[in-house]
């Protein structure tokens, strides 16, 4: 395709005869020469953005565009209504393809009821692979808005499902014939599959049903740089068990063999919360199928620790994701 707007017969095409799902909520939707969307939202109600772009895969880049900005909005505990996409391309990419990363959005949008309300496509020589920057739109009764900021010392840290799930699946996928020489088939297969653990909007309902006190879902820089951004935000401590840390073994020898840090890893599917009481909530996050843990607690202070076996260290600042070592 050349640089510049799609044209208007691919943008129909390609782009909005792909979005099917409504919100009778979204007053002002996707269109040809529309800049803006709207939302009607209650006097008792408000809306609630997120953004992400999604650079660090191009298997799956429509799902995860979507994913990534739903887990955003279900962490502050708001209910995801739309999205807006921009999808920047570079010269050499078929409409095939820009057509297969927005069936890949609206599949993903429909399992979760969420319009693609707007955005814009272009061609550019800015890029050299295909990108899409997410901008979400969510609402939440006013006095419900869950942050990051909202934990206190001797609240519990709850971690759900497993680190790693969504690095692990990009490897898996974006690295499989290199895999193969040392997996099996079937292992890779598993691996694969973890990208259908990403959502945490299950566990965001129950947590919120359950007075959590604060939710990050865990993105780029693991589930190192989402705890430290959870204590960053709420001035505390912590005192966590490594040993706690739910891990898959899919991850842990993927890792391995890239020698690159799991705890460290992008790992969308796994929800971090604070609690006063982290054991009820696990016991109604296990009741619904959903695994989680309590890894620690948030402590006086600004000393954040990790534990394991006696030995004691202090956890850093967020650092540039293991994947990016990889792919």
């Amino acid at each position: 395709m050349k640089i510049g707007k799609v044209p208007e017969a691919v943008l129909k095409r390609s782009v909005l005869n792909q979005i099917h799902v409504r919100r009778e909520e979204v007053l002002l939707g996707a269109s040809v020469g529309e800049d803006c969307a709207a939302a009607a939202v209650a006097e008792d109600e408000m809306l609630v953005l997120s953004t992400d772009p999604i650079t660090g895969t191009l298997k799956d880049i429509g799902h995860l565009a979507v994913q990534i900005t739903v887990n955003d909005l279900a962490s502050a505990g708001a209910e995801p209504v739309g999205i807006m996409l921009t999808i920047l391309l570079p010269e050499r990419v078929s409409e095939q393809k820009l057509r297969n990363m927005m069936s890949q959005a609206e599949e993903a949008c429909a399992r979760v009821n969420v319009q693609i309300m707007g955005g814009h496509t272009e061609v550019t020589k800015a890029v050299n692979q295909p990108l899409i920057s997410v901008v979400g739109v969510g609402k939440a009764k006013k006095g419900k808005l869950i942050s990051t900021a909202g934990a206190r010392p001797g609240m519990d840290i709850i971690m759900t499902k497993w680190i790693g799930l969504e690095g692990t699946s990009i490897l898996a996928k974006e690295k499989e014939t290199e895999l193969r020489a040392r997996f099996t088939q079937p292992f890779l297969d598993e691996a694969k599959r973890l990208d259908q653990l990403l959502s945490v909007l299950p566990e965001a309902k129950i947590a919120v049903r359950h007075q959590v006190a604060a939710m990050h879902d865990v993105t780029e820089g693991g589930i190192f740089g989402a705890l430290w951004e959870m204590a960053e935000a709420s001035g505390v401590g912590l005192e966590i068990d490594l040993r706690k840390i739910p891990i898959r073994q899919e991850t842990v020898e993927i890792c391995e063999y890239f020698d690159i840090n799991p705890y460290e890893l992008i790992s969308s599917g796994c929800m971090l919360m604070a609690a006063a009481d982290g054991n009820t909530i696990v016991r109604e996050l296990e009741k619904a199928g959903i695994h989680a843990v309590v890894a620690g607690k948030a402590t006086d202070g600004n000393d954040r620790v990790l534990y394991t076996a006696g030995e004691r260290r202090f956890l850093e600042p967020p650092k540039s994701d293991e994947l990016y070592k990889v792919v």
